[in-house]
């Protein structure tokens, strides 16, 4: 008896607990769909039933006429911000006010992903931005160029290789393999100064050890959301996204790369390069280079934190993380963008065509050859690529942490209390949700270049396209992926005619197995060498 009493109260106060949680927003009149004890609102995507993308655009649509409406991460509330001019307000006007990213690794227990640029707050956030910033110009783009094009050329060797062996002249090659051991070996050449071919050495380090920090499988999925949302039993437990032999191997690569140079005075216009620089405080900024335009539409632009010289020293191990950050995002992000790009090539060939003869025109007015000047000044390169961001955004939502009591108005009209941010709690700016709009993009799920012509890009309402994020803390790496995506698109396309294969699925259907976008059974299409 004295069992079941206790039992009953332990529920009691549990279903107290859960109420008083889960009326953060009602009582302020904010809109929300119904929390399920303990899991919020996130019991779909926990249980595999529909992706994270999915999800955001489920909370999007769902309350048309809020300004911002609520969302429970398991126990956790917060605010997903639908108004244009609040997105505007918190992430650029009032940005001191949300200037970090909520904790998802303890940096103490995992400092090789808890000290880099997405992870850092506050000064050292700002400090560590200044530091990378002149990293990221155009100009040290331009140098980088070679490099991809290399990768590039191996790239093609191999699948014209593959093609011929063929009996069918024709091959079906699932693009998210292809983009991502592309994407591998750009990263490892332009950041680490290695040669790497993953396309014929397909199981080599590099490319194993990138894969498993990229990629987040259902149980790094789990792991995210835990350490997130639950730091106080996460922490003690000393959880760890990452295996400790990824994270030595990643160490040892950089120290090993740093020491080496060093001895031997080896200069290479790579990442390692540049970080050495930035230890050395020799990094400064090109004011000529910073225009917010210059590698395309999507391009975001440096704000003066990132402008300013620091003279900071940094330890290595903070070096470390940040070039471990740029090989993840190197690695999964600008992949994912690539491998779109090719499915929705495939099936929309009047597309393929049209950018195809903007590629041979530049052949001929360049005598074949290709330099970043004039890869960014084609005009349908870019409206494609821009296309491509705006369809299939790889920062599904982008989040934000309040770091003092903040005042967001009314929810709606109707609404009587204005609803405060509590400081510590987050915020969701939900880029699929806006970039799948109708009112900002009329048939949403269509794909359409000529959205970003010249004819009518200026139609396309500031703030409502933010594929790299927004305000000062947006990524720092645009240029590079843009200018990564169209190289390869570039060179591809040159050489090999993409179209439909038996297994492309049409239309797409996301996998919900991974926190990554995946199209459902894998992105194929086929190819066969271009005549």
């Amino acid at each position: 008896m004295l069992f079941l009493i206790w039992c009953v109260a332990v529920i009691v106060a549990l279903a107290l607990y859960l109420k008083q949680k889960y009326s953060r927003f009602s009582k302020y009149g904010v809109k929300n769909l119904p929390p399920v004890p303990l899991l919020g609102n996130m019991t779909r995507v926990i249980c595999r039933m529909e992706h994270f993308a999915d999800h955001i655009e489920r909370i999007y649509k769902e309350f048309p006429d809020e300004r911002f409406v609520g969302r429970y991460e398991f126990l956790n509330p917060m605010v997903v911000i639908r108004d244009i001019d609040l997105i505007k307000k918190v992430t650029v006007k009032d940005f001191e006010n949300f200037l970090d990213h909520r904790t998802m690794v303890d940096e103490k227990t995992d400092p090789l992903f808890g000290r880099n640029l997405f992870s850092l707050k506050g000064q050292e956030w700002k400090d560590m931005r200044s530091t990378l910033s002149p990293a990221f110009t155009s100009s040290k783009m331009r140098q980088m160029l070679p490099f991809m094009v290399e990768v590039g050329n191996q790239m093609i060797e191999s699948l014209k290789n593959k093609i011929k062996q063929s009996k069918t002249k024709k091959i079906d090659v699932d693009c998210k393999d292809l983009t991502t051991r592309f994407a591998n070996d750009v990263i490892a050449s332009c950041a680490f100064g290695l040669k790497v071919d993953s396309l014929v050495e397909e199981n080599n380090d590099f490319y194993e050890k990138g894969k498993e920090a990229s990629t987040f499988n259902f149980r790094q999925l789990l792991m995210f959301f835990a350490m997130a949302n639950f730091p106080k039993i996460t922490k003690p437990m000393k959880l760890r996204l990452f295996k400790d032999v990824t994270t030595k191997f990643f160490k040892h690569l950089v120290m090993n790369t740093m020491s080496e140079r060093e001895a031997q005075h080896i200069i290479r216009p790579d990442m390692i390069h540049l970080l050495m620089e930035a230890k050395k405080g020799k990094l400064v900024h090109d004011e000529k280079t910073t225009n917010g335009t210059d590698a395309g539409f999507a391009t975001v632009e440096e704000s003066n934190v990132g402008k300013k010289n620091i003279d900071r020293v940094w330890a290595d191990e903070d070096l470390i993380a940040q070039a471990v950050l740029f090989f993840i995002a190197g690695f999964e992000t600008v992949s994912s963008a690539m491998s779109f790009a090719l499915h929705e090539l495939a099936v929309n060939p009047d597309v393929q065509e049209k950018l195809v003869a903007e590629i041979r025109e530049n052949e001929k007015k360049n005598g074949g050859k290709f330099d970043y000047n004039s890869i960014q000044n084609m005009v349908y390169m870019d409206m494609v690529v821009s296309e491509v961001l705006r369809l299939w955004p790889a920062a599904i939502a982008l989040d934000r942490l309040c770091n003092k009591d903040y005042n967001l108005g009314k929810p709606n009209d109707k609404c009587e209390k204005d609803y405060i941010v509590r400081k510590g709690e987050g915020l969701v700016i939900p880029v699929w949700g806006i970039h799948h709009d109708p009112e900002f993009y009329p048939e949403p799920d269509k794909f359409d270049p000529e959205r970003f012509s010249e004819e009518n890009k200026h139609r396309i309402q500031p703030f409502t396209y933010v594929p790299f994020g927004l305000g000062p803390r947006n990524c720092i790496g645009s240029r590079f992926a843009l200018c990564e995506v169209k190289v390869m698109l570039y060179q591809l396309l040159q050489h090999m005619e993409i179209s439909p294969s038996a297994k492309t699925m049409i239309p797409v259907k996301l996998s919900n197995d991974t926190f990554n976008l995946r199209i459902k059974g894998g992105h194929w299409v086929s190819m066969k060498i271009r005549e």
